[in-house]
């Protein structure tokens, strides 16, 4: 059963084609856990049960006929509730969605169940995935599986909590400023940000274009590197509704170039302090890598403490005011989270057209000079966030909070504005029993080298371990 239910995609994929196990039988698993931990993690928005079982009937079927099959066939597998799947609620969290439906797949979802995939249902995020702790008015908290008195991280905190538990084999989130990265390193697990237009964001609400292409993307979640891979690689290619689709085939990477690379410490004023247990996991990180043959550095950006204001600007007050006036008439549905966040983000600045522009250039600049300083030493290692996983109702956009997140979640949020790609890979533990993640920063389009740093640290650490929930 250990097998079935944390297996890896690629192990489950094997012992379905192998005909170890049935996607009859590896899907009716999931969907039993996932109604048994309900109640305990409220992971779910929508849980598809029937359509699962009749997908994982036909599945069974095809293999029996001898079929050719995809790599991912008769995977169970998740998606966050903003992501478009035919005939699913997507309320993304708010009230004021509640009724939304969509009548078809995004391009992701297609490619998943092109490649064999079986789409168990929709995970919970906040309301439109403004905070970093997964709760709203319209579904409630989601509980993280390692303690269930502490955040499993947002916004895609749903999705990271199913896959750590075991109720999924992987799935599909997406960030804006941390929102798979912060998650995943809450849960225990990994999570890709990947270079904008590598997935598309098509189907995704909210939407993305101009200056907000770069700053949110969709990317896959997963227990190991080795799943990221495999569902990137599914899910990766242009579209034509992705505003920064990119044409960038699927590279393999060469373990002897890897092996070249000289791997960065990322150190900056700018980035806050983390707890002492945070700074021990990236420098285990950075230990398993220097034995393994890399030569490790540490390193300073410059431009960073501006790069994470310009991100504030574009994800506090430009998106606070889209908000605002698409809500006009209907604040009293918003979450408290939401109204907080739109009122603290608007109360800061007025904007201008010219501002806007102006930001929007200076953005250019800055992602230049920091590809500059990343010539030589193109991948960095750094937290995720500031600590692990916080309690219930600690953390808040609001200054003097005891978990600011302008403060805690900086180590990730100045990729997006950047447009780099960045993996989430679980390296160490609290005192309290939660999972410490590790981000590797790569440059924009090399993905696959980030995802191999990062398997090359995983490799050293160990297998995954799930949470005893």
């Amino acid at each position: 059963m250990d097998r079935i239910m944390f297996g890896t995609i690629a192990e489950i994929a094997a012992g379905i084609r192998e005909k170890k196990f049935s996607p009859v039988q590896v899907v009716d698993a999931h969907l039993k856990r996932a109604a048994a931990l309900q109640p305990k993690l409220n992971a779910f928005v929508h849980l598809d049960a029937e359509g699962a079982r009749r997908q994982a009937r036909a599945a069974e079927a095809a293999l029996m006929r001898g079929e050719r099959v995809g790599p991912l066939h008769g995977v169970p597998l998740t998606i966050k509730s903003c992501v478009d799947a035919a005939g699913w609620p997507t309320p993304a969290g708010s009230l004021l969605r509640k009724d939304y439906v969509p009548q078809g797949d995004a391009p992701l979802v297609t490619r998943l169940r092109a490649a064999g995939a079986i789409v168990l249902g929709n995970t919970n995020t906040p309301e439109y995935l403004m905070a970093y702790e997964t709760d709203n008015s319209l579904s409630g908290r989601t509980n993280n599986p390692w303690n269930l008195e502490r955040s499993a991280g947002g916004s895609s905190g749903g999705e990271a909590a199913a896959i750590a538990a075991g109720c999924s084999a992987g799935g599909v989130g997406s960030d804006g400023g941390g929102s798979i990265r912060v998650p995943a390193h809450f849960c225990g697990i990994c999570g890709l940000k990947p270079t904008p237009g590598r997935i598309p964001a098509t189907g995704h609400f909210p939407g993305g274009g101009g200056a907000f292409a770069w700053i949110g993307v969709v990317g896959p979640m997963a227990r190991t590197v080795a799943d990221l891979r495999a569902l990137f690689e599914v899910t990766a290619g242009p579209d034509e509704g992705d505003a920064l689709s990119a044409p960038v085939s699927v590279r393999a990477v060469k373990k002897e170039d890897v092996g070249k690379l000289r791997i960065g410490i990322l150190e900056d004023d700018a980035l806050g302090k983390a707890t002492p247990e945070t700074t021990a996991a990236v420098e285990r990180a950075a230990r398993l890598l220097s034995e393994q043959g890399f030569a490790v550095e540490t390193k300073r950006l410059n431009g960073l403490d501006r790069t994470i204001e310009l991100w504030w600007y574009f994800f506090g007050p430009v998106i606070a005011n889209i908000i605002r006036e698409g809500a006009v008439g209907q604040d009293e549905m918003m979450s408290p989270m939401l109204r907080e966040y739109v009122r603290l983000a608007t109360a800061e600045m007025e904007l201008t057209y010219d501002g806007f522009l102006k930001a929007c250039g200076e953005r250019d600049r800055l992602r230049e000079e920091i590809l500059r300083q990343m010539v030589e030493v193109k991948v960095l290692l750094s937290p995720v966030s500031a600590g692990p996983a916080f309690g219930h109702g600690e953390g808040n956009w609001r200054s003097g909070a005891k978990e600011n997140y302008r403060d805690t979640m900086r180590h990730s949020q100045w990729l997006n504005l950047a447009g780099f790609p960045g993996v989430a890979v679980p390296v160490g533990m609290s005192r309290e029993g939660l999972p410490i993640g590790v981000q590797v920063i790569g440059r924009p389009y090399e993905d696959e080298l980030v995802l191999a740093v990062a398997e090359t640290i995983e490799r050293g650490r160990g297998p995954w371990q799930a949470p005893s929930i």
